[in-house]
């Protein structure tokens, strides 16, 4: 699982920065990758990325500004282009229905796939077998949302040398006990399975903010994340002019992640104000307050590992 930041600024494309959106790879476990927001020229960034939009499975919005949404008629176009009959799944706020249909049918762009468009509402908007991902509203100039994503435990490892010890010989009765299920032995001696199972490993945990003013709704979106990934528009010079627009400052990100107990912070939807080395300025204050913080710039690649069962995040 990775985390491809396709473009990493606020408002308006810049030389350094395209605007919002990020992938997260699926790609060993579905065969996949999923997008957050789709700003104005995201299939260019797609393109000069490993990415494939045949691999393209689902698109998950945090609201309906341009910045966050322009690029996504044309993805959706680009899409059938590749010849894909493969479903795709947009979730997003109440509206993203109407754009659709006004921009795809003003432009008569046909689609070779089926599509499926999902307003979404506060809580659980997605879930199978691998995973769950829920939604919490924001505090935003117009209905923004933050996106959990929980990828469901893996299972702990069968102690085959401890089993052998106990009798029970490698065979089909190895899969019962993996299954969960107990194994009754030709002496009549049941073989419970949590005595020759490890702890399971936690599934990861990824937490994507769409724009936001410092809210409480954050918190439970980030809580134990391995990965936050959070606005900072403003330095904490413009702390007071941050709000007004709807926006956080790179201090504000830190706190989210410092209260939540993340693992990892990356600052993404960077004004052009702080363009080339002036951005360094975002991180240093995030990183007095959360040390584990990263400063995102376009195509960014972040891998989100795996930890060893009972590994929960700590605070930094």
């Amino acid at each position: 699982m990775d985390l491809w930041f396709l473009g990493t600024g606020a408002g308006q494309p810049s030389r350094d920065r395209n605007v919002a959106s990020i992938a997260l790879t699926w790609f060993q476990e579905r065969g996949a990758f999923w997008l957050f927001d789709c700003g104005e020229a995201t299939q260019h960034q797609i393109q000069r990325s490993p990415l494939s939009l045949a691999k393209l499975e689902k698109i998950f919005l945090t609201h309906l500004h341009g910045d966050h949404l322009f690029g996504l008629p044309g993805i959706l176009g680009s899409r059938s282009f590749s010849g894909t009959t493969l479903p795709l799944q947009v979730f997003g706020p109440k509206g993203l229905m109407a754009y659709i249909d006004a921009t795809l049918g003003a432009s008569l762009t046909h689609l070779t796939y089926p599509l499926e468009v999902v307003e979404i509402a506060p809580g659980r908007v997605f879930k199978d077998a691998m995973c769950t991902v829920t939604c919490q509203k924001l505090d935003h100039t117009i209905e923004s949302f933050g996106y959990r994503i929980v990828e469901a435990a893996t299972p702990g490892a069968l102690d085959a040398d401890a089993l052998r010890q106990a009798g029970l010989p490698p065979g089909p009765l190895y899969g019962q006990l993996k299954r969960g299920e107990s194994v009754r032995l030709a002496d009549g001696t049941v073989v419970q399975p949590a005595n020759f199972i490890g702890p399971a490993q936690r599934g990861r945990i990824v937490a994507i903010l769409g724009d936001t003013r410092p809210t409480p709704a954050a918190i439970p979106l980030a809580q134990n994340a391995d990965v936050l990934v959070h606005e900072a528009t403003f330095a904490a010079e413009e702390a007071e002019l941050a709000p007004s627009y709807g926006h956080s400052t790179a201090s504000d990100a830190a706190r989210v992640a410092q209260t939540a107990n993340a693992h990892l912070l990356v600052l993404t939807h960077i004004s052009a104000r702080y363009s080339g080395q002036a951005s360094g300025q975002l991180l240093a204050e995030a990183q007095d307050i959360f040390p584990a913080t990263r400063l995102a710039y376009d195509l960014l690649q972040v891998n989100v590992p795996k930890r060893p069962a009972g590994d929960e995040p700590r605070r930094v």
